[in-house]
């Protein structure tokens, strides 16, 4: 769902994929007015998996919300001019730039800033020499895959959530606000670099592990669905369910003793294995003494049961979940909770849409907005925002420049 708190910024995409179409539509989301270009017929993230039967993208129509679009001859330099002015057009709160394109050509710093010398540029690149990289093979070269996966398992297991590309875009929105602030304090525009490589690795080291490797000298091994370093494991339930119950805090901890009854017998366990339940690192060193106490009580009871007491006494906790059983069981993802709405989305149908997970205290949330058509905006950008003519519009529109609403399928 929209809100309004970046109302009236405007700012250009040309991209794909997740990182940069996710930070314009965080932007989007927002309030700012998003245009984003492609070339006619789609980019090569247009139809990407999961599709409908008809090849509608289901992750492009995610991925763009509250945009508008624009679709033009990328290669026709009438085209890119016109691309060109859009980017670099005057006013307070625009000349703002967002690409996971190469810098070169006709989208070059130099050539972008020679129209307007206080241009944002927000540029995402994949390694920070240049090079190219995606999220699916950054995150082996990261580590993590040697970390995933079963306990005792010598082979690196790869996670399915991009999660590089999300914290990229999520980077990239973020440097595109701090540019923008310097710009109006100072006046001057900027070029912001941002690799995918750099995001991964810099969180890789502020989450410790590479002090781990380096100060430590310790690898840090799969070890299943537990989590490192405090206790948190899954169990099944009674009625064929598995439930992940988390333990960090002192609190959490106490809590979790109680619901499953085990608090009578930690003092002997503590004593046999010289361990202190209330620390963090003694619960992670006794988690498998720790499961076997605590698993027999979840396994004894159905699903509805374990919720019922650990909601009841504060138990950190989740149930697994399929997709399917997120949006059939969860009120979470359900229009219940004011960030979903069922929205009809163009080729696509009712489909349950969140907006930001944003929430204001002056600005109410207004409802959510699907993904533009392909072109949805062609002509009323030319008109409104680049000022041109009914007889200019239709000359491009008869010339193959730019093209209307288009659909996949």
């Amino acid at each position: 769902m929209t809100t309004n708190l970046l109302e009236g910024l405007r700012i250009v995409e040309g991209s794909a994929f997740v990182a940069a179409p996710l930070g314009g539509m965080t932007l989007a989301q927002l309030g700012a007015d998003v245009i984003r270009f492609d070339a006619i017929g789609g980019g090569i993230d247009f139809q990407r998996w999961p599709v409908t039967p008809d090849g509608t993208s289901l992750f492009w129509a995610g991925m763009n919300k509250g945009k508008r679009s624009i679709a033009a001859n990328v290669r026709d330099p009438r085209a890119q001019e016109l691309l060109t002015a859009l980017i670099c057009q005057e006013g307070d709160h625009r000349g703002i730039f967002l690409s996971n394109f190469p810098a070169s050509g006709w989208l070059a710093d130099d050539r972008l800033r020679a129209r307007r010398d206080d241009l944002i540029y927000v540029n995402i690149i994949g390694n920070p020499d240049g090079s190219t990289a995606v999220d699916y093979t950054v995150n082996p070269s990261s580590g993590f895959a040697y970390a995933t996966g079963p306990a005792g398992s010598v082979m690196p297991t790869n996670h399915v959530l991009p999660a590089w590309d999300i914290a990229t875009g999520l980077t990239a929105a973020t440097s595109l606000l701090g540019a923008e602030r310097y710009r109006t304090r100072r006046g001057e525009g900027t070029l912001i670099t941002i690799s995918l490589a750099d995001v991964a690795f810099a969180m890789v080291a502020n989450l410790g592990y590479i002090a781990q490797a380096q100060v430590l000298g310790e690898a840090r091994p799969p070890i299943g669905n537990d989590m490192y370093g405090a206790f948190g494991r899954d169990f099944e339930t009674a009625d064929g369910r598995r439930v992940m119950v988390v333990a960090i805090s002192r609190k959490q901890w106490q809590s979790l003793a109680r619901a499953t009854e085990i608090e009578p017998h930690l003092p002997a366990m503590e004593l046999a294995l010289g361990l202190d339940f209330a620390k963090e690192g003694d619960r992670f060193r006794g988690r498998d003494a720790l499961a076997a106490l605590i698993r027999p009580w979840i396994e004894a009871r159905p699903l509805a049961q374990i919720a019922e007491t650990f909601n009841a006494l504060g138990v950190c906790w989740g149930p697994y979940q399929t997709f399917a059983q997120l949006v059939d069981e969860d009120e979470r993802c359900a229009p219940a909770n004011p960030m979903f709405a069922d929205v009809e989305q163009p080729g696509v149908g009712t489909v349950r849409m969140p907006g930001s997970p944003v929430t204001s205290s002056s600005i109410p949330r207004g409802a959510p907005t699907p993904a533009p058509v392909l072109g949805e905006h062609t002509e009323q950008i030319l008109a409104d925002d680049l000022g041109l003519g009914t007889k200019e519009i239709a000359e491009l529109f008869d010339g193959g420049v730019v093209t209307g609403p288009t659909r996949a399928g």
